[in-house]
């Protein structure tokens, strides 16, 4: 096996659920629950950014920022 294919080969591992599954088992995670927390943290992001209003985002934004820039 060339190495770009290797290469390949180990990200599918560690990107596809069967990879995260094989990993939860060795850590001793139930996978049932890695899937499903998997799945809510693929879409949480965007279903609670539909669920707030523009002014709801931008006070957010403003407060990340503001903690972001006084720590330097």
């Amino acid at each position: 096996m060339d190495l770009n294919r290797l290469a390949k080969s180990i990200v599918d591992q560690a990107t596809t659920d069967e990879g995260l599954l094989a990993k939860a088992l060795e850590e001793g995670k139930n996978p049932a629950a890695v899937s499903l927390g998997r799945l809510g943290g693929l879409k949480g992001g965007k279903a609670r950014a539909q669920k707030l209003s523009a002014e709801q985002r931008s006070e957010i934004a403003k407060k990340a920022a503001m903690i972001r820039w006084s720590t330097k």
